[in-house]
């Protein structure tokens, strides 16, 4: 088992994988978006095991006045094949390790009601529930 940075050149691999979480994305649109975020210094970290991605963290240090220097987690998948066989603990200390050496203050992630197992899994790993996220869909005119 390996936890490194990933590469543009494991894109088919991440969105594999990617797409249990993003149900909704294309590939098409996966690596458009993928290839906007670089400004943000988007880094795509993973668990590969016999060169089978099988964990997948999508991550950026960011900066607010609320969270301070914190790394924001915006991806963080294990295919569904693997759960349940602690991959993901692995990578989060992984990523709180990657957090400590670059300053962050604090780890952030977002997560949808619906996944309430999910939920206990980030409560368990030492995480707490601090706010809501809002959204509102703003619509195009074609």
């Amino acid at each position: 088992m390996q936890i490194r940075e990933l590469n543009l050149k494991e894109l088919q691999d991440i969105f594999d994988v990617l797409q249990q979480l993003r149900t909704e994305l294309s590939y098409q649109e996966f690596e458009d978006l993928i290839y906007d975020m670089r400004h943000m210094e988007y880094k795509m970290f993973g668990i590969v095991q016999d060169e089978k991605l099988i964990t997948y963290a999508g991550v950026a240090i960011q900066t607010n006045l609320y969270h301070k220097r914190h790394l924001f987690v915006y991806d963080f998948v294990t295919d569904k094949d693997e759960r349940n066989k602690g991959y993901g603990k692995k990578m989060l200390e992984y990523l709180e390790d990657y957090s400590r050496i670059a300053m962050c203050e604090n780890i952030v992630l977002s997560s949808s009601f619906s996944k309430e197992q999910a939920h206990q899994f980030y409560n368990a790993q030492g995480f707490i529930k601090k706010s809501f996220v809002f959204l509102k869909k703003i619509g195009t005119t074609g």
